[in-house]
């Protein structure tokens, strides 16, 4: 499955993902395509088996904070949207932690992965005025992400703008132990630069936390020899803002079946509100350190086939005014394509065919009765051109000769405008570009 993994239809972001038996599980928010604001009043979760990360199950809602013409309410009390949960196992029961928007944080209870979760309680805690008056973002505890030790022990990290650190009572999940309670656990000044999205885990003898910094569309990533700290900043593994519209990010470290896995979203539809589940391959080094990897269109594949059709929104690289946008829950494209825009993908491998000197790449058009010219490089925006085409008018599908290509590249589409007359508008929306395929 190739980044986004989910169908085009589906807007999960803030991804928490966790393998629960024979299957991997994606808990995170839901997105409204085109909303302008972000998540929604209901969490969804999917899954996928461990050995077939090519097809995802929707599991329908598991959380609620308002009713709906099927699911009722999850909570007693008035509540806005959730963001940002996450889901642990502990002694054969799973527990979501919600993040209900400006209100006070939930527990649930499921004997299944996917729920649905029935509610436990707000979080507990004792105040003896010892407790600052910001505690956990004021018990809304934003964005939590859970730890369960080797012991069985169970911690809470969350924040925004502050971070926080807690260690939940054994023998009652949703009770927080007095005097565990760590503020800026990840500070908020250089180099760790703090704000959001807390997702820990355990690595061998090693404590991580994977967070959104400051800057936004990046995760960094922090260890420690103990769950509460403190803890050392050791990067960056991802920047959805290379080459992209970027957005906020949120996401966290998943191993399945020995290779890990960065899981986190990007935006669509033109909107930091509109983001869509993605995923790339990352190595933990023998130190335990992380090298930043770069965003591609591979998802949980190894390489992209050229000779079977791609679908155009799977562009790892969107530079200019262009952007993915749903059309229907069937179709996703890149649109609003204007004069110097730059689309990109990495990686497709051609094999080591040698027995021709050309092929041809047809690729699908969504015309807007404009005249402009697509060039294809490989490698680099600019590459190697091995074709380029003109086009006018409509819909249409080019037909371009290609040289024999081989091995392992990135693809790069940029489009120029190729106007009629000198008083036509500057800046103009030439086509939308759907699909394209290799032909030998």
């Amino acid at each position: 499955m190739a980044n986004p993994i989910l169908p085009v239809w589906e807007h999960i972001p803030d991804g928490e993902p966790r393998v629960f038996g024979d299957r991997v599980y994606l808990y995170g928010s839901h997105d409204r395509p085109y909303s302008d604001s972000f998540c929604d009043i209901k969490l969804k979760v999917w899954s996928a088996s461990v050995n077939d990360l090519d097809h995802w199950v929707c599991h329908g809602d598991s959380f609620h904070v308002k009713d709906d013409e099927d699911h009722k309410s999850s909570v007693p009390w008035e509540a806005r949207e959730l963001y940002a949960p996450d889901v642990v196992e502990k002694d054969g029961k799973y527990y979501l932690f919600a993040y209900l928007f400006y209100s006070k944080g939930a527990i649930g209870v499921s004997d299944r992965p996917e729920g649905p979760f029935k509610l436990i309680d707000t979080y507990q805690y004792e105040d003896k005025g010892d407790l600052p008056e910001d505690f956990c973002n004021n018990g809304v505890f934003v964005d939590p992400g859970v730890l369960v030790d080797d012991d069985g022990s169970v911690y809470v990290y969350c924040g925004f703008e502050w971070s926080y650190g807690v260690k939940m009572s054994s023998g009652d999940i949703t009770r927080v132990l007095p005097e565990t309670y760590v503020k800026d656990i990840l500070p908020a000044k250089e180099p760790f630069r703090f704000y959001e999205a807390c997702s820990p885990r355990k690595i061998g003898n090693t404590y991580y936390i994977v967070y959104s910094p400051r800057r936004g569309s990046c995760l960094d990533y922090a260890t420690s020899d103990s769950p509460l700290g403190p803890y050392t900043y050791r990067g960056t593994i991802i920047d959805n803002g290379i080459d992209y519209p970027g957005g906020n990010n949120h996401g966290g470290l998943c191993c399945i079946n020995g290779q890990w896995y960065i899981f986190y979203h990007r935006t669509s539809n033109k909107t930091v509100f509109s983001r869509q589940a993605c995923v790339e391959r990352v190595d933990i080094q023998p130190d335990g350190t992380i090298r930043q990897v770069e965003m591609t269109s591979l998802g949980f594949q190894s390489s992209l086939d050229p000779y079977e059709v791609t679908s155009a929104h799977i562009a790892c690289v969107l530079k200019g005014n262009c952007c993915t946008k749903l059309m229907d829950p069937m179709t996703a494209v890149v649109a609003d394509i204007m004069s110097g825009d730059v689309i990109g993908y990495k990686y497709f491998d051609f094999g080591d065919d040698f027995s021709a000197t050309s092929m041809k790449i047809a690729l699908q058009l969504r015309g807007n009765g404009e005249r402009g010219r697509v060039c294809v490089l490989l490698d680099d925006e600019n590459g190697e051109e091995i074709a380029n085409s003109g086009f006018e008018g409509g819909d249409q599908m080019l037909t371009m000769k290609v040289r024999n290509i081989t091995g392992r590249h990135a693809l790069y589409f940029v489009f120029r405008d190729e106007r009629k007359h000198p008083w036509d508008p500057a800046e103009r929306v030439l086509c939308a570009m759907e699909r394209f395929v290799f032909m030998k």
